[in-house]
């Protein structure tokens, strides 16, 4: 009996084709995603060569990093009780430094999260990338659809968000506690939001079920 799989693919009709060729209106969307991970790329080695710098003794480059992650020095009060100025800031600190490195971690993070959606989309939605005998094939490639892909996005996103938190507990003398609650109801609500996919994506494919294909 033939193999029906070798049987030459059905001629599609014109609309048919116009409606399936209109998957690669998303390529510029992805390609775009390239570009945006570019841009982290070269947001991460600044800020690295700012904290390369400031642990120099490099004055602007420490003040470019308290900046840029929010750090406030310990306020000076007056005798009224009330904030007179902050102590100045002359040399890194370990809560500086961690509060860099989390956004070191936050970046490579987020850039794979973009990694999974511009491969993981293109493969799913777009066309095979053929990566078979590839040598540097990623893994969880070989199993990747669309739900799958929406359970790995969902716990990025939670990680990333474990990211921020964990730079607002570092620094929390700097946020109110309105701030640190809604980070962390918000926190949660990613939580809840990635048990209740993964738990939809089990029941409608059961480990085992026909849905697998096994």
């Amino acid at each position: 009996m033939a193999n029906p799989s070798s049987h030459p693919p059905q001629k599609l009709a014109l609309l048919p084709r116009l409606v399936f060729a209109s998957r690669w209106l998303q390529v510029p969307l992805y390609l775009g995603l390239i570009l945006a991970q570019g841009v982290y790329v070269y947001q991460f080695w600044v800020e690295l060569v700012h904290l390369i710098e400031a642990a120099f003794g490099n004055q602007a480059a420490l003040i470019t990093l308290v900046k840029s992650s929010g750090y406030q020095a310990a306020a000076i009060l007056g005798t009224d009780g009330k904030i007179v100025g902050y102590e100045p800031i002359t040399s890194l600190n370990e809560t500086i430094i961690m509060l860099v490195v989390l956004a070191l971690i936050d970046v490579v993070m987020i850039s794979n999260l973009l990694i999974m959606v511009i491969v993981g989309g293109y493969e799913t939605f777009v066309s095979k990338l053929r990566l078979e005998s590839h040598p540097d094939q990623p893994e969880w490639l070989n199993q990747v659809n669309a739900s799958v892909l929406k359970v790995k996005l969902a716990t990025a996103i939670i990680g990333i968000s474990s990211i921020h938190l964990l730079k607002t507990f570092i620094n929390a003398s700097n946020y109110s506690d309105k701030a640190l609650l809604w980070q962390t109801v918000i926190h949660i609500a990613f939580l809840l939001s990635a048990l209740a996919i993964a738990y939809t994506d089990r029941l409608m494919h059961p480990p085992g079920g026909a849905g697998n294909g096994h």
